[in-house]
């Protein structure tokens, strides 16, 4: 079986963020940072070399398979903010409708810009979510 590429690092997230050369983006990713810290109260961690995630969850496929994963992330990447949120989308549609101008794929929110999307909504997902995913039973 193929090893996880995505798995905890002792990287810094701080140097990390630091070292976006795109500053509107950096300035999107240290208030993200800010946000969901508050929101989970977990202490972030880089998880590969590119995703800030926070808390674990344990998964096992139908198939057997099984690892470990973060309850929520985000990466500051060249195209856009990509936020994962690990329980998906399909009961968030209301609140998708309200976020502003974003595009979606299975776990990842794509955002341009903080400054497109309204943010009491983008926290009240990212809460939502987060809840769902420590419901979850493993």
């Amino acid at each position: 079986m193929a090893k996880l590429r995505t798995t905890p690092t002792k990287r810094s997230v701080t140097a990390f963020l630091k070292g976006v050369t795109d500053e509107r983006r950096k300035d999107d990713s240290l208030q993200l940072l800010e946000i969901i810290t508050k929101i989970t109260k977990l202490e972030p961690q880089m998880w590969g070399s590119s995703i800030v995630g926070f808390g674990r969850y344990h998964y096992v496929y139908d198939s057997g398979r099984e690892g470990e994963c973060f309850l929520v992330g985000f990466s500051p990447r060249k195209q856009n903010l990509t936020v994962y949120i690990m329980s998906g989308f399909s009961k968030y549609q209301e609140l998708l409708g309200r976020l502003g101008k974003h595009t979606t794929g299975k776990s990842c929110l794509y955002i341009k810009s903080l400054d497109d999307v309204h943010l009491p909504t983008l926290k009240q997902l990212i809460r939502e979510s987060v809840r769902q995913m420590r419901a979850k039973k493993t």
